[in-house]
């Protein structure tokens, strides 16, 4: 029987374990130019003993930031900052893929420079706020990209993707989930298009695919992965009716050959659709569960069970640094503080230290 324990192949390389540390957006660039500091490089040199770590959000593009000193992958000095990360992380002994996440119409004109404001799928507003340096404000409603916008924008994620190696990460992970950019494109109410980027389920669909395609022609399909997040309705997405959208989106994935697909869970009745989606897609699954709390010891059992080939623990992983030898042990286990999490469950946290 396989466990969480056994090492598992993944981006031609050895982890080993099948416990991965998921994204967590810190708000800790507080570097020159949104750059890593040293304290970024002790958070995730702790956490080395996870078999995958995958970083927090890391913007493509300087109209990619949705949230105050979230760190790029965009200049030369983001790509030497984060190379202090990464060494640091394979000195340790760990693998460390970054999440590209650009946060579309999530964000603020105050957060951005030069006049830019948010760009999404659709000119449609979110409902709800952003924390800022100037405190919460309201979302605005983004500017549609237009078409070639839309290809720059994918070139975009295949230039950071690019960074992302010369950084010495050991892959990327597309931030396709939680309401964000490619997860605008997916959703019918917050990508209204009738071009060849919306309407039907295979026009939406078509961003997330050459996003993805872009990056793994820059750096090799074996070390690139997507994160998705059916009906989440975090930051006002609204998918009713996900099941045509995923379904079509695992196919479309299926022959790329990418490291993983790592999935999302809304809801506890979501497993079905969840399995679904993993036999379309066919190759290595990464789950984040849809737990009451954090994600906990008994999530081990996902992957005696052959639900998952991986599990995502994100709370539990900020409590604990050296979390696979607690999980081994059975504990004792430090207790996260749950008023840090949003999104429901365990599928991410926002740290403001400089909001105080």
């Amino acid at each position: 029987m396989t466990t969480a324990f056994d090492p598992i192949r993944l981006g031609g390389r050895q982890l080993a374990n099948r416990i991965a540390m998921a994204p967590m957006t810190r708000s800790r660039a507080h570097g020159p130019g949104l750059t890593p500091t040293p304290s970024v490089v002790e958070y995730y040199a702790q956490r080395a003993s996870a078999g995958l770590i995958v970083t927090e959000g890391i913007q493509p593009s300087v109209v990619g930031q949705g949230y105050p000193d979230t760190p790029g992958l965009h200049s030369r000095e983001q790509i030497a900052a984060w190379r202090e990360v990464t060494d640091a992380v394979h000195a340790a002994g760990g693998t460390i893929f970054a999440q590209l996440m650009h946060a579309g119409r999530i964000g603020h004109p105050v957060l951005l420079p030069d006049g830019l404001v948010p760009v999404g799928a659709s000119a449609v507003a979110a409902q709800g706020q952003v924390y800022t340096h100037e405190g919460p404000k309201d979302f605005v409603t983004p500017r549609e990209l237009g078409a070639e916008e839309v290809r720059a924008t994918i070139a975009d994620f295949a230039a950071a993707a690019r960074n992302a190696v010369e950084a010495g990460f050991d892959g990327v992970e597309l931030h396709g989930a939680n309401g964000y950019l490619i997860h605008q494109f997916l959703a019918p109410n917050t990508n209204l298009r009738t071009d060849e980027w919306g309407g039907s389920a295979e026009n939406r669909i078509r961003f997330a695919v050459e996003a993805v395609k872009a990056v793994a022609d820059e750096i090799g399909a074996e070390r690139t992965a997507i994160r998705l997040s059916p009906s989440n309705p975090y930051n006002d997405i609204d998918e009713p009716e996900p099941e045509a959208v995923y379904t079509a989106l695992a196919q479309r994935l299926e022959p790329l050959g990418l490291a993983y697909l790592h999935l999302i869970e809304s809801t506890p009745d979501q497993r079905e659709f969840v399995q679904t989606l993993r036999k379309l897609f066919g190759g290595t699954v990464m789950l984040n569960a849809a737990t009451e709390g954090p994600t906990g010891p008994g999530e081990l059992a996902l992957i005696e069970d052959g639900v998952a080939d991986l599990v995502s623990y994100g709370a539990l992983f900020l409590a604990n640094p050296d979390l696979p030898a607690r999980l081994r042990a059975g504990g004792p286990y430090n207790t996260p503080d749950p008023s840090s999490f949003f999104g429901g469950g365990d599928q991410g946290y926002i740290d403001y230290p400089a909001l105080g």
